[in-house]
């Protein structure tokens, strides 16, 4: 395979901005420091003015495959993913049908290693009646990123709510457990008491049937059963500043048994966005109101939220305009979501270690993935190189989910994704992709 020698480049790396050389050999990182000369054939690029980053790991995405293929599919969001600096992504179990079953898993995983252009790995789906087959990915704990667990409402009959199967799940699995949280009672009771004003629905009234107090109490009951346990929990797309108190940053992250992440839109958006965006906007759970956001940056800043993701869930822009109950919930974001956070570097709000940290180290090391989220030698070259002095703007002409649209049409990022590498292949380069080369399943070192 081809190898490249990338000269007098800003790596951010480990909380550090160096200026370096970096050789790729044979897919890894092979060497990092100053004037390399090598001594075998080698490409070279020019990286003078521009920053090179690990790349970011997604670890939680929706890319619709098997099933939804009308939305998205593997190849196609792995493809906006690479072209927005994300190199490795964990997708969700909640396609057609459900990945209930270890076949149906490695199903999954069979369709990435044909078309996924991304790094790869996949939740095993739960329900009410697979407690014994979700368990066996136990004997999968290296190869399978976690087992996702809806404590909240989903599609077909991915909400688990019989407490028998979620304390036997915290109880026996050895792989780290993801959860969605949303009470279900407190949002139907809600939902009744929106209908019964007599009044048309709007998405503005999302944050309110899917409030703070149906988030919190689901994110407390999914913590009282981890501790109850000892089990590894990550809490998946945290919304309100009430859910903050329950997350520490008295402990290193590798020290954590429970673990919590923020979502970019989560980070961006407020409720007051409704009135703009409607339904585009519409997520569960919910874009709440602008308290909530602000808490939810000085978490991200203080470490209570110990890495930033996604949650990227594309829907036809005809599932999207449907009347606010009937309209899909979830917005694409994998393409923007590393310069959406490069926008917030610029405006001061996180540094760009910081940033780097949250995206790639902190999942890396939450996830135990092997030998990747760093810039090390040795480890995997998933790399994307940033020029910080060129604009991007959203538009139709260069969005590359298969829906087609974003709910950031229009914005204008101070920054260009100019290269990414994936496992050393430059799979993404000035706007050109090379899909001679497909991502990697990921490892776990559990």
């Amino acid at each position: 395979m081809q190898n490249y020698l990338i000269k007098n480049i800003s790596i951010v790396n480990e909380g550090k901005i160096s200026s370096a050389d970096l050789l790729i050999k044979n897919g890894r990182i092979e060497k990092i420091a100053a004037n390399i000369q090598p001594t075998i054939l080698v490409k070279e690029i020019d990286g003078e003015g521009m920053h090179l980053l690990p790349g970011a790991i997604d670890d939680q995405v929706h890319f619709r495959e098997p099933g939804l293929t009308h939305k998205a599919t593997i190849y196609t969001e792995a493809k906006a993913a690479v072209a927005g600096g994300v190199t490795s992504f964990m997708e969700m179990p909640n396609t057609v049908p459900p990945a209930f079953t270890q076949q149906l898993l490695e199903d999954k995983y069979d369709i990435a290693a044909r078309t996924s252009l991304a790094n790869y790995s996949f939740y095993m789906g739960t329900s009410n009646a697979n407690a014994d087959e979700a368990l066996r990915t136990n004997e999968k704990r290296n190869d399978v990123c976690g087992i996702k667990i809806f404590m909240g409402s989903s599609t077909g009959n991915l909400l688990v709510d019989n407490h028998l199967t979620l304390d036997r799940l915290f109880r026996e699995s050895e792989l780290l457990i993801a959860t969605h949280c949303e009470d279900e009672k407190i949002i139907k009771a809600n939902l009744e008491k929106a209908k019964n004003e007599n009044r048309t629905l709007t998405a503005a009234d999302h944050p309110v049937i899917r409030n703070e107090e149906a988030c919190f109490e689901s994110s407390l009951t999914a913590i009282q059963y981890a501790k109850k346990y000892g089990s590894r929990l990550h809490v998946f797309h945290l919304s309100t500043e009430k859910e903050m108190q329950l997350f520490t940053n008295m402990i290193p992250l590798e020290d954590k048994r429970i673990t919590a992440e923020v979502c970019v839109h989560h980070l961006h958006f407020t409720s007051d966005d409704y009135a703009k965006l409607g339904n585009q906007i519409k997520c569960n759970p919910a874009i709440k109101a602008p308290h909530n956001r602000e808490a939810l940056w000085k978490a991200l800043l203080d470490d209570r939220l110990d890495l930033i993701a996604t949650d990227h869930a594309p829907h036809t822009w005809a599932e999207k305009n449907e009347p606010y109950e009937k309209a899909h919930a979830g917005l694409p974001l994998v393409q923007h979501s590393m310069l959406l956070m490069l926008h917030y570097v610029q405006e001061g709000k996180i540094s760009l270690e910081k940033m780097v940290e949250k995206m790639s180290h902190a999942v890396a090391k939450c996830f135990q993935i092997r030998e990747r989220g760093y810039i090390r030698e040795g480890y995997f070259a998933d790399l994307v190189m940033v020029d910080m002095h060129h604009k991007t703007t959203v538009g139709k002409e260069n969005i590359l989910y298969k829906c087609g649209w974003s709910p950031l049409e229009g914005f204008v990022f101070p920054a260009t994704i100019k290269n990414t590498f994936v496992n050393g292949h430059l799979v993404y380069g000035n706007d050109q992709f090379d899909e001679s080369q497909m991502g990697q399943r990921l490892s776990f070192m559990r």
